[in-house]
């Protein structure tokens, strides 16, 4: 994921633009790339599945995703953060709890 927030009038050309020059990655890869707007109530995700480009983007009506402040350009999540990275769910907090806390 891309830590800094992008417009998010950018189609498929443009975020492959960033994904390249921002990021230094091929937008090839397979791997998914998500991008946040300023507001951080939407994001993109810019996905390339060997045939063709998949851009989709989700929209929070209510709330914020919680997006990581860090000095790297790019961040790498797991699924489990993933999952609750568009849940709306602050991630980065259930991430630091021990596993048999997050237990129903």
């Amino acid at each position: 994921m891309a830590v800094e927030p992008v417009d998010m009038r950018r189609g498929i050309d443009g975020l492959s633009m960033i994904v390249q020059q921002t990021l230094g990655q091929s937008p090839c890869t397979g791997s998914a790339f998500v991008f946040c707007n300023r507001a951080r109530n939407r994001i993109k995700v810019l996905l390339w599945d060997g045939v063709g480009v998949w851009l989709c983007q989700r929209r929070l009506h209510q709330g914020r995703f919680i997006w990581p402040k860090l000095n790297d350009c790019c961040f790498a999540l797991t699924q489990a953060q993933w999952e609750w990275l568009t849940a709306g769910v602050d991630w980065q907090r259930l991430s630091a709890l021990p596993p048999a806390h997050l237990r129903a």
